[in-house]
């Protein structure tokens, strides 16, 4: 009743009960086990804001109450019926996912089935993915069959009370493993610092209203919106190359007021991603993060990236990339987390990506990972642009002259005067490597006032081809 618009809620399978009539009475069934514990239906989410037509969702929500939400015999024939009409009517769906998993004793199926495991439940759900927005949504324990549909959702959004797992406690103590208490079993601490949960909450009320602001970004432009005064633009970046600052409250200045949704802060902190509107019309944000790393990138950053690109591309929102790295993250440690496997997702998945995608460079553009940050390249994207604190190179320009002036350096025994070349080589290409130069060569676009940002976004959206669901070449969201 929270998610859906008034009365627009219709409910399918609501006298369903469990598969257990051969050892239980009807009448017991159905006080404890109403609608076989999965409560499936049509309704409308914020329909009010974007008409009807826009509005319609397929709600299946499992209900932790009757039977610790676990997965039935005529709750799987439920879905796989709801699951097709979400594909063939092309309904987003919203899943609440609270629950243990597949339930033994369910007597009533035992003459028709065996395992199981010819169910089409998870491959009906996993075929959405890509096709129309798939949401998922944890207030409590969230385990094995439950967790599987979860983990197909574009984007999971969990209270700080849920925990989730491949396995529960039954199945992790049938298998020898051990004694644990569900609250010990994929905790939000664990949850949100690895990637699996994208959005953390306090509670089932915000995660409600939570899912409502992330489906609406899919849902189209709003009409009416606000925006703080872009003049604050231009000081959001330190005089200072030196000196870190914070990029979100950059992007909350940049979007219309309020509607900054961020995703996965926790993990891969050196990247942000996100969702936001310029002029009402919603956009994906994905931006280095000075403060952590420098906003190097690295590989649970560039697996965040990526995973946004493919969530937008499927869906028709159109990417701003902002830009400050001193690129992809080197190093034997981070070589062990397979980094070059990691980061070479966004060249790849940044090459295939059709929606329109805009680069805006707000401080450093060094290396590979400046190419990544513009998909590929700086002629890659619709423009790309630098604010006047845009400053390039090949690599870091310290390092440049480092290696690039090594046996110059070494020659003098003066450490002074050692240093004192040092320091004018790297403000030599400091200055070849200045936003306007690179302007003046045309391997940037433009080096634009920050406060006209907003402007030259919706200038390029305007220009840009209109979007249709076909052009998107990539058929589905990775889970990861």
């Amino acid at each position: 009743m929270d998610l859906c618009d008034a009365g627009s809620f219709i409910e399918y399978g609501a006298l369903a009960i469990a598969a257990q009539r051969g050892r239980r009475s009807v009448e017991d069934l159905i006080s404890k086990t109403p609608t076989d514990g999965m409560i499936a239906g049509v309704g409308s989410v914020n329909g009010a804001q974007f008409g009807d037509d826009k509005a319609r969702c397929m709600v299946l929500a499992y209900d932790y109450t009757v039977l610790a939400g676990t997965q039935g015999y005529f709750n799987h024939k439920k879905k796989d019926r709801m699951l097709h009409l979400a594909y063939e009517q092309r309904l987003p769906l919203i899943y609440f996912g609270e629950g243990g998993g597949g339930r033994p004793g369910d007597v009533d199926a035992e003459g028709v089935m065996v395992a199981g495991l010819d169910l089409t439940t998870f491959g009906a759900f996993a075929r959405l993915s890509g096709y129309v927005p798939v949401v998922g949504i944890v207030s409590g324990f969230c385990f094995a069959g439950n967790a599987a549909l979860l983990g197909c959702c574009d984007v999971i959004i969990a209270a700080k009370n849920s925990s989730i797992g491949m396995g529960g406690p039954v199945m992790i103590e049938g298998g020898g493993l051990g004694v644990f208490k569900p609250e010990d079993v994929g905790p939000m601490d664990v949850q949100t610092q690895n990637g699996v949960v994208d959005i953390e909450v306090e509670d089932d009320v915000e995660a409600v209203a939570t899912a409502k602001k992330y489906l609406s970004y899919f849902q189209g432009a709003t009409s009416s919106w606000k925006a703080s005064d872009p003049l604050k633009l231009r000081t959001m970046v330190p005089e200072s190359r030196k000196r870190a600052y914070n990029v979100k409250t950059l992007i909350k200045a940049l979007a219309d007021t309020d509607s900054f949704l961020e995703i996965r802060p926790k993990f891969g902190p050196s990247m942000v991603t996100g969702l936001i509107r310029i002029e009402g019309r919603p956009f994906g944000v994905i931006a280095n993060n000075s403060m952590v790393m420098a906003g190097a990138i690295e590989a649970e950053g560039a697996d965040k990236v990526a995973r946004l690109m493919q969530i937008c591309n499927a869906h028709g929102l159109p990417i701003l990339s902002l830009c400050d790295t001193p690129g992809f993250m080197v190093g034997p440690e981070i070589e062990k987390r397979a980094q070059v496997r990691h980061v070479c997702r966004m060249f790849v998945i940044g090459s295939h990506i059709t929606v329109p995608y805009f680069t805006i460079v707000l401080r450093r553009g060094y290396g590979l990972g400046a190419m990544a940050m513009a998909r590929g390249g700086f002629h890659a994207s619709f423009f790309t642009a630098a604010w006047p604190s845009g400053e390039f190179g090949g690599m870091g320009l310290e390092g440049a002259v480092k290696a690039g002036f090594k046996k110059e350096l070494a020659a003098i025994e003066d450490p002074q005067k050692r240093e004192e070349l040092y320091e004018f080589l790297v403000g030599q290409l400091y200055e070849r490597g200045k936003a306007i130069n690179m302007a003046a060569h045309l391997e940037i676009d433009a080096v634009i006032d920050p406060a006209d940002t907003r402007k030259w976004i919706m200038q390029g959206l305007k220009s840009a081809p209109a979007w249709k669901k076909e052009d998107a070449c990539h058929s589905f969201i990775d889970p990861w």
